[in-house]
Order: structure tokens, then sequence, then C-alpha cells
């Protein structure tokens, strides 16, 4: 029965190693002929095991392919292990130039010093709790919640107050007093009046 034709003719390039010359990797066989013995010399102890049929790849207008599992007692070097790996070389690490100051750390971030928690309605400036009325905490979680933000007074009042409050400016101005003092005096400047306009809040850090 006449052979397949030669997958390759030409052999696989590879470094040299201590296994000896280049070989060709692949032959045509014939059909129903067992795999050959890879064409490899083998350390002490090793044997090889064809690889079924069936697990190979199969590629479209080309013969069957015959595959080798070497097996290799625990210990000791598998072949083409030394032409495979890649070389790896330790690259120095540039030190700084005597002229040139090391860089300097990147500082930490620093934590936002008044915190609300719209879910559990709480509000802390600092770690330490505030004691706020139902108003006065939905005033500061908007505030919060739009950083850098301008409201005038008439948008606050809509948006705590609501829609059906009877009421102007200076509802806002009191509540605003209020939150100043419960911040206290080290980040009551966080509501910032924003002159013939109304308030933002500036987020304080640590």
């Amino acid at each position: 029965m006449a052979n397949h034709p030669s997958l390759s003719t030409a052999p696989l390039a590879r470094p040299v190693s201590p296994l000896g010359p280049p070989r060709h990797r692949l032959r045509a066989v014939e059909a129903g002929e067992p795999a050959p013995a890879p064409e490899v010399a083998l350390p002490a102890g090793a044997t090889w095991l064809p690889v079924p049929p069936h697990t190979l790849p199969a590629l479209p207008g080309n013969p069957p392919m015959v595959g080798y599992l070497v097996l290799v007692p625990a210990g000791q070097q598998p072949p083409f292990a030394e032409a495979a790996a890649p070389a790896v070389s330790a690259v120095p690490v540039p030190e700084p130039a005597a002229h040139e100051p090391a860089p300097e750390p990147a500082p930490e971030p620093r934590a936002e010093a008044v915190r609300v928690d719209a879910h559990r309605r709480t509000a802390e400036v600092d770690g330490r709790p505030l004691d706020l009325t139902y108003l006065e905490f939905e005033l500061l979680a908007h505030l919060v919640a739009h950083p850098h933000r301008v409201h005038t007074r008439d948008q606050l009042v809509t948006t705590v107050w609501g829609y059906g409050h009877v009421g102007d400016g200076r509802t806002v101005d009191v509540h605003i007093a209020r939150l100043r003092r419960k911040l206290g005096s080290a980040y009551r400047h966080s509501i910032q009046t924003v002159r013939r306009v109304g308030y933002k809040y500036t987020p304080p850090l640590r």
C-alpha cells in the first residue's frame, strides 16, 4: 500500500542540544502501521508510548499525525526540556544616578472627615457620631452626596423639605447654622456660603 505524502521534509530548527543534530520529526506511515519509535535518545530508565490517534488533531487535506508520550523517572531531565526552555537571564535594575534624588513614595489617600450612611441614617465627623434631627440629617446627606455643587436656597427647600413646604430661604439658613455648630470649629467651613446664591459642600480631609 502506498505511503501517505510526507507532512514535512525540513528538520525543525532548534538550538543545539546534547541529544544530537536535528532530525525529521514527522514522516509518512502506511495505513495500519504502528507508530515507529521516536528518533531520539531517551534518558536511562525512560520509555515511550504511542499517543492514541483519536487524541491528535486532524488537519484537513493532510495525513494523520503520529505522537508519543515519553515517560521519564522522577528527578530526571525530560528530553527536549533544555531545547524547549527559553533562556532566562537576570536583568539588573539600574540604580538612580548620584545626582538624581530617589523617588518619594506616593502619599496614602486621606479619608474624608465627614461620613454619612444614608441606609443606616447615621452621620459622623472625624469618627465622632453626630446627633442630628430628621431635617438636619436630610440636609447634610444631600450636601455630602453632591460635593462642590452650588445649591440655591429654593433648591434645598424643594429637595429636603419638599414641594409642599411653605417657607423661605431663612429656614435653610437656620438649619445650615445648626449643622455648622454640630460639625465643630474644625469642620464647620466644609459647608460654604456662596454669596447671593446659596451653599455648597467641600469634603474636608483628615
